[in-house]
């Protein structure tokens, strides 16, 4: 069975679409953050970033540079928290690549990025150097 987003995309299932081209998507979530808040998808399933074709991502990226602006002034957001959970571990609760631009307000409770991980990591010099390698070593 296809994911609710490639139902979305068949019209299957009703969505407020904002935003729509031959290779993406763009509609606001039904469970929200905050007002405004809006996926991006690829109309295309691919479970995750690392699935999506570089031409379709570089598409994908232009969809959300276009609607980053557009959703805060929409919504007359102060800034927005621009996000993607790649992965199960990391929350992400549909096979379906997508991007969260969540509008953010001065006076929202929601703090940075780096309060969904509850602390930082305790990792020594070292630890960083051959994270550092391995990475680099993959690029």
């Amino acid at each position: 069975m296809s994911s609710i987003f490639s139902q979305i995309v068949a019209g299957e299932i009703p969505a407020r679409v904002v935003y729509q081209d031959e290779t993406t998507m763009a509609f606001l979530d039904a469970n929200p953050l905050s007002p405004g808040h809006t996926l991006v998808i690829p109309k295309d399933e691919y479970e995750r970033l690392n699935d999506v074709p570089a031409d379709v991502a570089t598409e994908f990226y232009d969809t959300i540079h276009r609607l980053v602006p557009a959703v805060e002034e929409a919504v007359d957001a102060d800034a927005s928290t621009v996000a993607f959970n790649n992965g199960e571990a990391a929350g992400q609760e549909v096979p379906h690549v997508h991007c969260h631009i969540v509008p953010r307000f001065s006076d929202d409770s929601g703090g940075p990025i780096h309060a969904a991980m509850g602390g930082f990591a305790d990792l020594e010099d070292d630890d960083l150097d051959e994270i550092a390698e391995e990475i680099e070593s993959r690029a």
